[in-house]
């Protein structure tokens, strides 16, 4: 029996240890789901600051026959921005440390300890009592469920570990795309890569699945793209969408797209109506697609590509 620091394999990656390993993941999770989005807004709000002073791209863009500074207002503008942008507090994954945003009460260790720190605070700040959202032990209680379903399916083979690692970020993704409508490329195409060099080093799929199912999955959605905004002049999806979905068919190969393009509309059909039925679609009336197909891509990753075959009548 192979080991691991003298800990037997088969313990180290037994469903319950992945699952406590999961509820730990799933701390992390929040965190990234919460912070990343800032961290890239803020980003973009730099950006911006440095295009506006920007005097050679002005000159560029606007035609000017010789260099000049840029309008006084949009230089007082990217002034302005840089400087709000400098007293910003500093913003990582890892600092600053976990906080109430009703109190500013900084979050003590025995109160971050997955699930049970929200269950012994009975979902309230210990400081103010302000309400916690239940979203937070929900992702870590779905992360331990997800990497125990990885375990109890791939067994405890080294590779279970990878699939942990794409089950962790698919619900990241799944979770910013439906707070912001963003699929950041700090996590897509870390996904995509990593499950194409997954495929070449022969630890999941043959890489020529894996190749196709990553070209499958973004074109499809991009024709789609491309033909409703040529149809109607507008636009149903971000270019997100197609990169994640080129993720999943790295992961699971080109002929698991079909099957999770499927599953993914046809459950978000459904919540779309029950949202407008209810009235809980937010301004614009979509939903984002992205949480669906991570949905679809995680059923398919614990069923197995044999048994969604036979779900929907494939040989």
């Amino acid at each position: 029996m192979s080991a691991v620091g003298g800990v037997p394999l088969d313990l180290l990656l037994h469903p319950a240890t992945l699952a406590v390993f999961g509820l730990v993941i799933g701390s992390f999770l929040n965190v990234v789901i919460h912070r990343l989005p800032l961290m890239l807004e803020r980003q973009w709000w730099t950006d911006v600051a440095h295009q506006l002073a920007d005097a050679e791209s002005w000159r560029r863009v606007f035609g000017a026959r010789e260099p000049a500074a840029v309008p006084p207002a949009l230089a007082q503008t990217a002034k302005t921005l840089s400087t709000s942008l400098d007293a910003l507090p500093q913003l990582g994954i890892a600092t600053p440390r976990s906080r109430c945003p009703s109190c500013g009460h900084a979050i003590a260790w025995h109160e971050n300890i997955p699930l049970l720190g929200w269950l012994r605070l009975r979902g309230r700040c210990a400081q103010c009592g302000a309400r916690i959202s239940a979203r937070y032990p929900l992702v870590e209680l779905l992360t331990a469920l997800l990497f125990a379903g990885i375990g109890w399916r791939f067994g405890a083979q080294p590779v279970a570990l990878l699939w942990c690692a794409a089950a962790a970020a698919l619900v990241a993704l799944a979770a910013i795309d439906w707070d912001t409508t963003v699929l950041p490329d700090a996590l897509t195409l870390p996904l995509l890569w990593a499950g194409l060099l997954a495929a070449a080093f022969g630890w999941t799929l043959p890489l020529a699945d894996a190749l196709w199912g990553a070209a499958a999955g973004y074109l499809s959605l991009w024709s789609v793209y491309w033909l409703f905004k040529l149809t109607t002049g507008k636009e149903g999806m971000g270019y997100g969408d197609f990169k994640l979905l080129a993720a999943l068919g790295a992961w699971l190969g080109w002929q698991m797209i079909v099957p999770i393009l499927l599953m993914a509309s046809v459950i978000g059909a459904v919540v779309g109506v029950a949202m407008k039925l209810s009235a809980a679609l937010r301004e614009g009336r979509y939903v984002p697609f992205g949480p669906f197909l991570a949905g679809a891509g995680l059923v398919v990753m614990l069923a197995g590509a044999d048994t969604v075959r036979g779900w929907i009548g494939w040989a």
